[in-house]
């Protein structure tokens, strides 16, 4: 295990939101850079799991700049729906990443399973983390957020699916919810947790 403190890591995500969750995780003091600001693009992620596709991310972006990276794959699964969009949540949002398209698709298929709105549609935020250093050692977390699917969008905060997601134990999205209070309760944080001794 790496007992040497990481002072600059490059966040693997073209994701700008992902990117903006990263930095708030990340001590200040680190030195940061992105695949945004070096115009380099993201890897196909052919894993069949969120940590393998994390994984694929970390050692590319490793590769590609020689810097210890971090790298976030994460998603929603719905019980209901066979645990779509799982994987393949950010593929929902199309090329352009435009998640409305993404939520639309969540609904219309609930609407074809004829869910019964009065009973509660459980889903939970999974996200998965890696660490990869450029000598080939990497390090992996897992992170969980259970809770329920919204009727109706709700909310402008935070991004992707977070204006369908209620968290379990309160009664408003995470789209509705103040970056400080979901910040210190989702997936991503909990993932953080269990890797934040190298920083």
């Amino acid at each position: 295990m790496y007992r040497k403190i990481i002072n600059e890591i490059f966040i693997g995500t073209n994701n700008q939101g992902k990117v903006r969750e990263i930095r708030k995780l990340l001590p200040k003091r680190l030195k940061l850079n992105t695949p945004k600001r070096l115009k380099i693009n993201s890897p196909k992620e052919t894993g069949s799991s969120f940590l393998e596709n994390s994984l694929i991310k970390a050692k590319y972006f490793s590769k590609k700049t020689g810097k210890i990276c971090i790298a976030d794959d994460s998603g929603l699964e719905i019980d209901i729906l066979n645990k779509l969009p799982g994987i393949y949540s950010a593929r929902w949002a199309g090329r352009k990443s435009d998640f409305k398209i993404a939520i639309n698709k969540v609904y219309k298929k609930l609407k074809n399973k004829k869910v019964n709105w009065s009973k509660k549609i459980k889903c939970r935020f999974i996200c998965a983390l890696t660490i990869y250093w450029p000598d080939k050692k990497f390090f992996q977390s897992k992170g969980i957020v259970e809770g329920t699917i919204s009727e109706k969008p709700k909310g402008k905060n935070g991004f992707g699916y977070d204006p369908i997601f209620i968290p379990k134990g309160y009664k408003i999205t995470f789209g509705e919810m103040v970056f400080s209070k979901k910040f210190k309760i989702d997936h991503r944080f909990k993932a953080f947790k269990k890797i934040k001794k190298f920083f």
